[in-house]
């Protein structure tokens, strides 16, 4: 009798089920934008007590709404515990809203009361509406990843969705970092310089206009946060890593474009490599952060325990997406954490790890490759594996020997041999990837200079969040150059023949890549004639190779200045083959051949 009732019931709702879905779709949508709307309101703005409480009814209403359209959608589902089964954390959220309803309304928040009294809080308005806003937070996220989910099906090729993803990350956080509660002075921020901190957090660069530690509040300091995570792994990733929880599985589409992202060798490393780079890099940054926390000087005085994980937390991860940001005005050259050398040893290596890409850390420290080579010894490490370790190793120990040999009587006179040894280690491996500088580096030499700005134009590995033309792209034309003085016609590296086509490739990245500097160099040094154009060169490079590094000159720049600085950061962290690729229509194919010529070179 049961059944017949559910299928009566089903029959009668047939016809008006794609309507009311259709509905649904919008008033969820609509619930969402004023949830969104709700939270920037919340976040952004100093509310009064009223507007608290305003802000308080608002939230339930919201969730109402929720709880509304998920009994709607369960009654309209036919298989309605499949349908529960299927959306278990969505279930999970709707269960957590009726809860918090029905203590609140019913029983007069009696028992939400009772638990915050329990844990001796004072403010209880205050502490209940934060917790409802990350509630809502969770909810809107929630929604924004089943949006994503439609990501693949749309006809956009994934260069194209890999640029849009910043562009909009970037603008977004301009937009919130204008709002008057991010910063400390009264108004918002310009918007060129809430532009210039937004691409430059987005694109994990690291220059800055304004000073972090003391121009913004809390909350502009974790949306630089927010930006430097995002950016350093990619909105997309976020976004469909946690699709997977949602789906279960993984589209051909979205394994192209995680392909394409990550620098993958096949789709199905594509597929593993997602989890393993998201989880891979949460362990990193946890495990940075810990060592962070325990190798403070003791010159640096905390206020509370908190602030004191929040800093280890923000330079975890502004370390490992080699991002360069600091909470202290002069970075890590700042008076309390100078002499700080084995939290410096712990950044420089966080550094490192990040820039060395994922693709490297994944065939490194991924469970399944530790197995493999535990049952079968002879396993090697992939060829990409082998360049990008070896070519870091021999630039971080060239340029310690350089800034070392040069700075000796200059930036480091003033200190003790392990303390040069471990300044000058430092800056080498910051230099090439993230923007902290334990040294002057308006003091330094022309020759420590020139040396910079060629490790900062190599730059970091491949798949990595680093810039630059990568280790890769320089080791290839160094490879192929030195086989061409040997006579060889073919590439060869490691009993494996490189296709002409990746030389190509470098040849490309390089004359782009160069020919963006200069011509940035120049514009800058019209715009700027003021200033020296070897702190110019130091500076676009540091821009364009996404590294951050700068010679002081940063916050004197003219607008004009700061948009071209803007564009080479995002040139910098989006690839200039991805940008072009982007913006082509389509690849030119020929199926025929030109007779062969020849011509004098050199």
């Amino acid at each position: 009798m049961f059944n017949k009732l559910v299928e009566k019931l089903n029959n009668s709702i047939y016809e008006s089920q794609k309507r009311v879905q259709s509905f649904l779709t919008l008033v969820k949508f609509l619930a969402s934008l004023a949830g969104l709307v709700i939270l920037i309101y919340s976040f952004g703005f100093k509310e009064s007590i009223q507007d608290a409480l305003l802000l308080f009814r608002s939230l339930d209403i919201i969730f109402g709404i929720f709880v509304g359209v998920f009994v709607v959608r369960l009654f309209y589902s036919f298989k309605r515990w499949q349908f529960i089964l299927r959306n278990k954390f969505e279930t999970f959220l709707i269960a957590l809203i009726l809860l918090n309803l029905l203590t609140n309304y019913y029983y007069d928040s009696f028992f939400a009361r009772q638990f915050f009294d329990l844990l001796g809080f004072d403010d209880f308005t205050g502490f209940y509406i934060f917790l409802e806003t990350i509630y809502l937070l969770v909810i809107v996220g929630y929604e924004l990843v089943v949006a994503s989910l439609s990501l693949p099906s749309l006809n956009m090729k994934p260069p194209v969705l890999f640029v849009l993803s910043f562009i909009i990350l970037i603008l977004g956080g301009a937009g919130v970092l204008m709002l008057p509660a991010m910063t400390n002075l009264p108004g918002s921020m310009p918007f060129t310089d809430a532009l210039f901190t937004s691409c430059s957090a987005a694109c994990v660069t690291g220059l800055i206009v304004v000073d972090t530690a003391t121009y913004f509040t809390l909350r502009g300091q974790l949306v630089i946060l927010m930006l430097i995570q995002f950016g350093g792994l990619g909105i997309i990733a976020f976004a469909l890593f946690f699709a997977r929880f949602i789906r279960k599985n993984i589209s051909l589409k979205e394994q192209v474009l995680m392909q394409d992202y990550f620098s993958s060798d096949s789709l199905y490393s594509a597929k593993q490599l997602l989890r393993q780079v998201v989880l891979i890099t949460f362990a990193i940054e946890a495990i940075t952060a810990y060592l962070i926390y325990h190798t403070w000087g003791s010159q640096v005085q905390f206020v509370s325990m908190g602030q004191k994980l929040y800093y280890s937390v923000f330079h975890a991860v502004s370390a490992f997406c080699n991002a360069g940001f600091s909470l202290f005005s002069n970075n890590l050259f700042e008076n309390v954490v100078r002499q700080s050398y084995v939290m410096h040893l712990v950044i420089a290596f966080a550094v490192i790890m990040g820039g060395i890409g994922f693709t490297v850390i994944e065939d490194l420290f991924s469970p399944a490759k530790l197995r493999e080579r535990m049952a079968k010894p002879w396993v090697d490490w992939r060829l990409s594996t082998k360049v990008a370790l070896y070519v870091s190793a021999v630039l971080i120990v060239l340029g310690t020997i350089v800034i070392y040999t040069l700075e000796y009587g200059n930036t480091l006179q003033h200190m003790n041999q392990g303390e040069r040894l471990v300044t000058s280690f430092f800056q080498s491996a910051i230099t090439r990837t993230a923007g902290f500088n334990t040294i002057d580096t308006s003091m330094l030499k022309n020759g420590t200079v020139i040396f910079m700005i060629f490790l900062m134009f190599v730059g970091a590995s491949s798949g990595s969040v680093g810039g630059g033309i990568k280790t890769s792209t320089f080791f290839l034309i160094m490879l192929s150059a030195w086989s061409n003085l040997r006579g060889k016609s073919r590439i060869e590296l490691s009993g494996y023949e490189l296709p002409k086509e990746l030389l190509f490739k470098a040849l490309s990245i390089f004359f782009f890549a160069a020919s963006i500097i200069v011509f940035s160099i120049f514009l800058l040094s019209v715009f700027e004639p003021h200033i020296p154009v070897h702190k110019i060169a130091f500076e676009e490079v540091s821009a364009f190779a996404t590294v951050g590094l700068s010679m002081g000159i940063t916050e004197s720049l003219s607008i004009p200045s700061k948009w071209i600085i803007i564009f080479s950061m995002f040139l910098g962290r989006v690839g200039i083959l991805t940008f072009a690729l982007s913006l082509s229509s389509s690849k030119y194919k020929k199926n025929y051949k030109y007779p062969s010529a020849t011509m004098m070179v050199g």
